[in-house]
């Protein structure tokens, strides 16, 4: 079997010749035109008969092959009328924009669900630490911080989370991005500049943010992370309970830091909610802002479980709260005083 790529309609007289030089079936040659929208590949595939290719050699019981509710999906999101969404992804590895494909087809997944166009505004957020920082974000009607490692950009992470919290912007963290959650709030209440991870300043008085105890004896990095499917408690009546609708979840990992225990119960009286826990209460999976329309974030990464006809209920939540506040008319004011 041959893919055939193309920017264009590739002709039988090609698919012929390019059969005859690779010794295969002209039905084995499958054409696969460039096309604007990636979800529309498997539509082409099956209309060129891929499908029926497989089954045959491989000799599989015979398949349903209707894709009709996957056709819509797909005329849906070309939809040229749905009105638009801008969500701010504030990483530091913005300039290579598939390190968050995972982050982005997941805003893509919630927007379709709430007939909202996502675009994307990608930030990099060592931009957020020079002057007039501002001014990056105040068109966003969502902010993401994703997943990272190493302290390049962090401060810029937090003036995010900052901004957000001010501004009642709707506000997602996905690992590191609920520890820069945590370090800002703590900062926010303590009045100083001072909480910190552990892992960008080892000195902090106040390690908001620490290594896991099983982590501090380990050497070698790499696969010794907190890795794979762990199970999540869910607390009712919060946002993340809601959104879920159901007790306990299981979620993928990818971590050494995690929030200190330490500050948990002061940063909780404070507002600092958290509303999903492992199951022996030990460790904050999921921590919210009480008061704020949605400000949450997440240890583990939901963004590899959404699917675009199920975005994952964060991401979906997320997008709806950003789509209310835009159906409103809700406008961002600029912070007017220094972070606090």
């Amino acid at each position: 079997m041959i893919i055939a790529r193309s920017d264009y309609e590739i002709p039988d007289a090609a698919r012929q010749k390019i059969a005859l030089f690779c010794d295969v079936k002209e039905s084995a040659v499958i054409p696969l035109r460039t096309v604007q929208n990636i979800y529309e590949v498997p539509v082409i595939l099956q209309e060129v008969g891929l499908g029926d290719l497989i089954i045959n050699h491989l000799r599989l019981p015979a398949a349903s092959t209707d894709m009709m509710d996957w056709r819509a999906m797909v005329d849906r999101m070309n939809n040229e009328e749905m009105e638009p969404l801008l969500i701010g992804i504030v990483g530091k590895y913005v300039d290579l924009r598939d390190s968050y494909i995972s982050v982005r087809e997941s805003l893509r997944h919630a927007g379709l669900h709430h007939e909202r166009d996502v675009e994307v505004a990608w930030i990099a957020s060592e931009d957020l630490e020079r002057e007039g920082w501002e001014q990056a974000l105040a068109a966003l009607n969502g902010i993401v911080v994703p997943g990272g490692f190493g302290a390049r950009g962090i401060e810029g992470m937090i003036r995010a989370a900052y901004y957000a919290r001010v501004n009642q912007v709707p506000y997602l963290g996905l690992c590191l991005g609920m520890q820069v959650l945590v370090i800002e709030y703590a900062r926010h209440i303590f009045e100083s500049d001072a909480p910190n991870s552990t892992e960008f300043d080892p000195e902090t008085p106040y390690p908001v943010i620490d290594i896991l105890p099983e982590q501090r004896t380990i050497d070698e990095l790499g696969g010794t992370m907190r890795l794979g499917g762990y199970p999540c408690v869910l607390t009712p009546g919060t946002i993340a309970g809601d959104a879920y609708a159901t007790g306990q979840v299981m979620e993928r990992h990818r971590h050494r830091y995690e929030l200190n225990n330490v500050y948990r119960e002061q940063l909780q009286e404070a507002g600092l909610r958290a509303s999903g826990v492992s199951p022996d209460g030990k460790l904050v999976e999921i921590s919210e802002l009480a008061g704020h329309p949605f400000m949450l974030g997440t240890q583990f990464h939901p963004e590899f479980r959404s699917r675009p006809a199920g975005p994952h209920p964060l991401f979906r939540e997320f997008v709806g709260a950003a789509a209310k506040a835009l159906r409103e008319g809700a406008q961002h004011k600029l912070p007017l005083s220094p972070m606090a």
